[in-house]
């Protein structure tokens, strides 16, 4: 019997990546460019969803897919209240925070939406996100910051950091819930997660200022430092953020968030980019070995994943500081629209269960 079609969104800021599949099989692929002057004149994130839903029916229709087929949408999911990992039906309560931005507004919080509206309109449809940012599986002490004020979060990679921690598992013939892992998704931003009998329990906090710096991204800042910049009166709420999550990393320190480039300059004898990105690489194993504390030392491998993975010269670096905690295994770059159709495929196999969100 021939599968029913997945249909998998994820929004990005000033792009829409979409695909669809039959089974493990990719059939439909497309990153859909939005003019940024487009994006700007919408009020807000959820005020784009109508436009983009439309762009995406647009492209179905001219690759001749046939809706009808179509049982399954996942979109990529956003800043909702925290949840475990799997699976979860977009539902009303989970479409009104979406809207509403309850932990913030970004457009990842699109695809919940585009994929309920969608899934309204087709015989059959159910729509779906899985594995949002927002998992949080931290255990208690993890959460614990150094004044009560103050409380780690989980917020990262949350999609890809699962996927790549199952695919590893499958390769060595391990299932993901017995084994410890330590999972180094190194892109725009980076988060390093300790992945103990399929759960995260410790992870960086890699959307606004936990953990090594990154490409755009700066990291953990000296906080002292920090708090006498944001009373210092030179920079603005907006501007501190800015700062902290788009400008900080390489771009600040080199003018340029491409780690292809950082790694020609650096390699060409560029003095100052190889300082840079030796010290990203440095900060990334600072924070593999401090993950393999909170495993207690027993590590089954350390996977390197993301895009900055693709480069030899940065794993091979990163992996001479990081091998004597345990064995690494490379999965470079990340495959996100795979991944969410991969949640989708389990779900009509009967192979996951099916979350309700609240």
């Amino acid at each position: 019997m021939t599968e029913a079609l997945i249909l998998v969104i994820n929004p990005g800021s000033t792009s829409t990546k979409m695909g669809v599949f039959r089974g493990e099989e990719k059939i439909l692929e497309r990153n859909l460019h939005h003019e940024a002057a487009v994006i700007a004149g919408y009020a807000g994130i959820a005020d784009q969803y109508d436009f983009r839903k439309r762009a995406i029916l647009d492209e179905l229709a001219s690759a001749g897919i046939d809706l009808g087929e179509v049982k399954v949408i996942v979109g990529r999911g956003g800043l909702i209240k925290p949840v475990p990992s799997g699976v979860f039906e977009v539902n009303e309560a989970m479409e009104a925070d979406l809207r509403a931005g309850v932990r913030g507004q970004h457009a990842s919080n699109l695809g919940g939406l585009i994929a309920r509206d969608l899934a309204l309109s087709l015989p059959g449809a159910r729509a779906f996100i899985a594995d949002p940012v927002v998992v949080d599986e931290m255990d208690e002490v993890a959460r614990v910051a150094g004044h009560p004020e103050f409380e780690r979060a989980s917020i990262f990679h949350a999609l890809n950091q699962k996927a790549i921690a199952r695919l590893h598992a499958g390769t060595v013939g391990r299932r993901y819930e017995e084994m410890n892992l330590i999972v180094a998704h190194m892109g725009g931003g980076i988060s390093v997660g300790a992945h103990r009998k399929g759960r995260v329990v410790d992870v960086n906090q890699a959307l606004d200022g936990e953990g090594p710096f990154s490409p755009e991204r700066s990291g953990t800042l000296p906080a002292g430092a920090l708090a006498r910049l944001c009373f210092s009166g030179k920079l603005g709420p907006e501007q501190v953020k800015r700062m902290i999550n788009g400008c900080g990393g390489y771009v600040a320190h080199l003018g340029t968030n491409s780690a292809r480039e950082v790694e020609e300059r650096a390699a060409a004898g560029d003095a100052r980019a190889r300082l840079v990105r030796d010290a990203l690489i440095y900060q990334v194993a600072k924070e593999i070995g401090g993950m393999s504390t909170v495993l207690k030392g027993e590590v089954d491998g350390i996977l390197l994943t993301g895009g900055l993975a693709w480069a030899q010269a940065l794993v091979a670096d990163l992996t001479g500081r990081v091998r004597h905690l345990g064995p690494v295994f490379v999965y470079p770059g990340e495959d996100e629209l795979r991944a969410l159709a991969s949640n989708g495929l389990r779900v009509l196999r009967g192979e996951a269960e099916v979350l309700e969100y609240t």
